[in-house]
């Protein structure tokens, strides 16, 4: 099976909700849909990789709208990883690459504000660039990510 059918069957599995079965309507495409499922959960790979799936078949101007996505939680996943082993020699050196994926995701996102496809671009640019302030702020030292204040999307 390859990946892309295995995230197929999870993706599956994960939205049981209102879907556009025909894939035309960005907000209700099951892949993107279940990457805010994901991102919610704190499953920021899975998030991911779900939405990897729908940016690598697209060929529309939202491409760099997925991009971002993928990016942000990218940024998340190190941050988690660090926060889970703090002391670990690869997951201790998580920071910087966070900080470099938050940059790149605001810049692919900010084209999109101020809303989406449902989503409040403009408050995610927003968040991204807090976290990745925070990090800087603190010489690359602070974590600022903990399961307690973890953010979540909603879609609008």
């Amino acid at each position: 099976m390859s990946k892309g059918e295995r995230i197929s069957r999870f993706v599956a599995e994960l939205v049981a909700e209102d879907v556009d079965s025909d894939q035309r309507d960005i907000l209700k495409h099951p892949f993107y849909r279940a990457f805010f499922h994901c991102w919610n959960e704190k499953r920021y790979y899975e998030a991911h990789d779900v939405l990897e799936q729908l940016w690598l078949k697209t060929k529309s101007p939202d491409t760099d709208f997925f991009k971002g996505l993928i990016q942000a939680a990218g940024a998340f996943v190190h941050l988690q990883k660090r926060f889970e082993y703090p002391l670990h020699a690869k997951h201790s050196k998580r920071l910087s690459p966070a900080v470099r994926l938050f940059r790149l995701a605001e810049r692919n996102l900010s084209l999109f504000a101020p809303k989406h496809h449902g989503l409040d671009v403009a408050a995610l640019c927003r968040l991204l660039r807090t976290y990745a302030d925070r990090i800087v702020a603190s010489d690359y030292k602070t974590n600022p990510w903990s399961p307690e204040t973890a953010p979540k999307l909603e879609l609008l």
